[in-house]
Order: C-alpha cells, then sequence, then structure tokens
C-alpha cells in the first residue's frame, strides 16, 4: 500500500462547516486529490486533556463544543463511524505517552468542520487523538513521529487548528490580518518550506510575534503532529495561505504525493524539502450541506460570530473558543 499523505487545516470559524465559500471547496478538492482512506486520524485543537486518549466509539456522536452561532450549525451532524482497530493500533504505537481510550468521546468541531467538506458521505471512519498540553512542543512532535507507520496502513492522519490563533485581538469586521499576523505566518511558511522543524518546534523562541500569534498552544500543536511525519525528500505543499480578523491563519499543509492534480483554484504551492530532524444537515446516508442563503465571501458571517464556548476535558473546564 502507497503511504498515504498527511494534512494540516486551518479550520478557522466553525461557520466554514455551512458556508460555501473558498475554504470548504479547498477542503474538498483536497480530499479529491488523496487516495481514499481506510480512516482518518484527526488531532483537533479542540479536545484537550490531562494526559493522551484517543475516541474510542463504534458511533461517536457530533460535538457542537460553541456558542452563539446560527442554529443551522447545531443542526449539523456528522455520523461518520469510529475504529476501533485504529483506536487500539494508535494507543499501541504511541511509546512516549501511555495513551487512553476513551468510549464516550465523540467529534468535535475541529474534527467534522473539516471532514463535512472532505467526505461528505461520512462513509470514513474517524477517530480522534487528544491534545496534552501540558507537554512541550518537543513532546507532541515525537507522538507524530511515532505515527507514521500508519500512513503505510492508509490512515489519513490531519491535523486541524491554526497557525496563527489569538481570539483576544480578533476583529470580526477585518477581512485581512494584522501586520505582526501576516509577517508570522509567512516565517512559518518559510521554515516550513525550508524543513526547519527544530524552529517550529521551538516556535516560542521566535521572538514578540509568537506569543502574540499563539498565545495558547492548542491550535498550532496539530502542526507538528502533521510536520513529524514528513519523511526525508517527500514534498511539502501550502494551501490557503491567508490571514484574517486580524488575528486568525488559515494557511494549511499538505505532506506526500498527492493521488491527483491539485485544482489550481485551491491555491497551492509547494517544493521537496530536505530536511534535518530535530454542514451538513443529518440524512442515515450522510452528511448533507444547506447551501441556501449561504455567501462566497469567507468573512460574510464575521459581524454576527460572537466567542463559542469549548468544552475541554482538562479538569472538567470550559474555556473561550470561537476557531
Amino acid at each position: 500500500m502507497a503511504r498515504m499523505p498527511a494534512l494540516f487545516i486551518g479550520h478557522g470559524s466553525p461557520m466554514n462547516a455551512i458556508e460555501d465559500n473558498a475554504y470548504w471547496r479547498s477542503w474538498a478538492a483536497a480530499a479529491r486529490a488523496l487516495p481514499k482512506p481506510r480512516a482518518v486520524l484527526c488531532v483537533s485543537a479542540h479536545w484537550e486533556t490531562a494526559g493522551v486518549a484517543v475516541t474510542a466509539s463504534e458511533r461517536p456522536e457530533t460535538i457542537h463544543d460553541f456558542y452563539g452561532f446560527p442554529k443551522e450549525l447545531f443542526a449539523v451532524r456528522y455520523p461518520a463511524p469510529g475504529d476501533p482497530s485504529l483506536c487500539r493500533e494508535t494507543a499501541a504505537i504511541g511509546k512516549g505517552a501511555e495513551v487512553e481510550l476513551d468510549p464516550e468521546r465523540g467529534l468535535d468541531h475541529g474534527a467534522w468542520s473539516v471532514l463535512g467538506a472532505m467526505y461528505p458521505g461520512a462513509d470514513v471512519p474517524v477517530v480522534q487523538l487528544s491534545l496534552d498540553t501540558r507537554r512541550p512542543a518537543s513532546f507532541h512532535y515525537a507522538l507524530g513521529r511515532e505515527l507514521a507507520p500508519l500512513r503505510e496502513q492508509g490512515v489519513l492522519i490531519l491535523g486541524s487548528g491554526n497557525m496563527v490563533h489569538n481570539l483576544g485581538m480578533i476583529d470580526f469586521h477585518r477581512s485581512g490580518g494584522y501586520d505582526w499576523a501576516v509577517r508570522f505566518d509567512k516565517e512559518l511558511r518559510r521554515r516550513i518550506l525550508a524543513g526547519d522543524h527544530e524552529a517550529l518546534i521551538d516556535y516560542e523562541s521566535l521572538g514578540a510575534e509568537a506569543r502574540l500569534a499563539i498565545p495558547t498552544p492548542e491550535h498550532y500543536l496539530p502542526l507538528l503532529y502533521v510536520l513529524a511525519l514528513q519523511e526525508e525528500g517527500e514534498r511539502v505543499a501550502l494551501f490557503n495561505e491567508e490571514t484574517l480578523m486580524g488575528s486568525i491563519s488559515m494557511t494549511s499543509v499538505s505532506i506526500g504525493e498527492a493521488g491527483h492534480p491539485i485544482p489550481t483554484g485551491s491555491r497551492f504551492r509547494d517544493c521537496v524539502a530536505t530536511k534535518d530532524r530535530g454542514l451538513h444537515r443529518s440524512r442515515s446516508s450522510g452528511c448533507r450541506r444547506d447551501r441556501r442563503n449561504r455567501s462566497s465571501n469567507p468573512s460574510s458571517h464575521t459581524s454576527r460570530c460572537r466567542l463559542s464556548r469549548c468544552t475541554r476535558s482538562m479538569s472538567r473546564s470550559t474555556c473561550a473558543r470561537e476557531a
């Protein structure tokens, strides 16, 4: 079996799940460019735990881990099956951490908002891997590296977050990014294309703009899981290279060879890196999107969006999250 590519998706607002915009279309195009996976292992910014866990449900529920959004978003159901065998494989493969099985956890919007575009039939099994954000970035990169054998088994490893993510500075009325956010996103892209993973792991040393762009690590860490999977000489591509609402980057990353050409409208650019390692309305047949009254402008909803509340596993607390 050919090695499955890996993806990091800048998922942005949950509204991208039901808006017919360039991001939703690019996620769908990315899926068409890949071989159909046996299953998806998703590392989402929206599942933080004390320790590391994987979802173990055969029928994971759709979690609406936000508030203040239109009722259409709460009507989304993504009924993809779980994959107990992949769950067990993932738990066994991680040597650097004890991985627990969580039979009750469902799929959060970091997973289903993206997968609804990629696999709208909800016919690809999905397992989620949690983030222990108490651990350093190097821990997450190392754990991501341990997942590499799953690519040889047809598993798509998907990171879902945002490289630049500062909700405290967000401006819902602004279409582009603040100067510092644009500069830092560009710096991260430069280092990704250069294969400079050591600097990307040690992101806190990249200066004051890093502290603005990544005030908390949960949206950045999924990127490291995907970068860790890059083999020597393996192609890396960037798409959706944009910064929105002042302080949110939509930049996304593909690792490995796609099976089909990527449509040029997805704004891909790529290089071969040589690196020194350091939505849907519920239907029984799957997932459906209601596109009525949806704008093609990706920031059209921002004037009415408010911060969401994402339920976090760690200490059973809650935190303000929107994207």
